[in-house]
């Protein structure tokens, strides 16, 4: 499969739903190769009038990111690291984005950084990581920008393997992808077939964060996505992600995202509304 459009229905953590088509935001598979280090690619544009912004907040996957951009941004390369709250950005002018999710394996095969020290959309400096700067650079200049990530990805990661340790980061953030319900601890290390002290080494080597905090971004994506269902009821997602009650779901989701549950979906009626008027 190739270059395909964001859903609305699907897991992308924007947090103004309909904003992936306006900025023709798609996915993009990488090659199967490299499919152990990298989720996968993604991209959007715009074009905004003279006296436009668009405050655009993203409840990230807990995952890091590097993206090349161009036009009105920031830097020309970005790293983003797995932030515990949603991050914001403000979009002006016109430009582009090519990004690349990677799988919990992906840093160390690519880059030197460290996860723990990486903050949301920290500009890539070639004093940082010469190699990933090289990179993206690379990527940057082709005509096919996936096509050429997946060369220069599979390149690296032939020279800087995964580990078992990385690997197991993998298992247990599709383990908590699948089913999405909240669950650490003994029963999540049962799954993956590890101790609950390697899981938590595993994660927090290469996103950074240990279990709990990744099962709740995970949990809170799908919160996000099943909001954008017309007519969802909060209390029954509560029940269907395990949450202890409603007012549980309405505390960890304002504590990431700013707003309730109720605000964020009246406030999302609204934008829809105003780009069809």
């Amino acid at each position: 499969m190739g270059e395909r459009p964001i859903d609305v229905t699907e897991r992308s953590g924007v947090l103004v739903p309909s904003n992936l088509e306006r900025f023709a935001a798609r996915w993009s598979p990488p090659a199967g190769s490299i499919a152990d280090v990298v989720d996968t690619y993604w991209a959007v544009e715009w074009n905004l009038a003279s006296n436009e912004q668009v405050t655009q907040r993203i409840l990230e996957f807990p995952a890091i990111t590097v993206s090349i951009e161009s036009g009105d941004v920031p830097a020309p390369f970005m790293v983003t690291g797995v932030q515990r709250s949603a991050w914001v950005r403000t979009i002006r002018g016109a430009g582009t984005v090519f990004a690349v999710r990677l799988r919990p394996a992906g840093l160390a095969a690519i880059s030197s950084l460290m996860p723990s020290n990486l903050s949301a959309q920290t500009p890539l400096e070639r004093g940082m990581d010469a190699t990933l700067f090289d990179m993206m650079t690379e990527i940057a200049q082709a005509e096919d920008p996936a096509a050429r990530a997946d060369e220069v990805i599979a390149e690296a990661r032939a020279t800087t393997p995964p580990s078992h340790e990385h690997l197991l980061a993998n298992a247990v953030v599709d383990t908590l992808s699948r089913t999405v319900r909240s669950r650490t601890g003994s029963r999540l290390a049962a799954e993956v077939g590890a101790s609950e002290r390697a899981v938590q080494r595993a994660l927090q080597s290469t996103l950074g964060m240990g279990p709990k905090a990744v099962a709740r971004r995970i949990r809170l994506q799908e919160v996000v996505r099943q909001l954008s269902i017309p007519g969802v009821d909060v209390s029954d997602i509560a029940v269907c992600l395990g949450y202890a009650d409603q007012a549980h779901l309405i505390r960890d989701f304002r504590g990431v995202a700013g707003v309730t549950p109720g605000q964020y979906v009246r406030e999302n009626s609204s934008s829809e509304r105003e780009d069809r008027s």
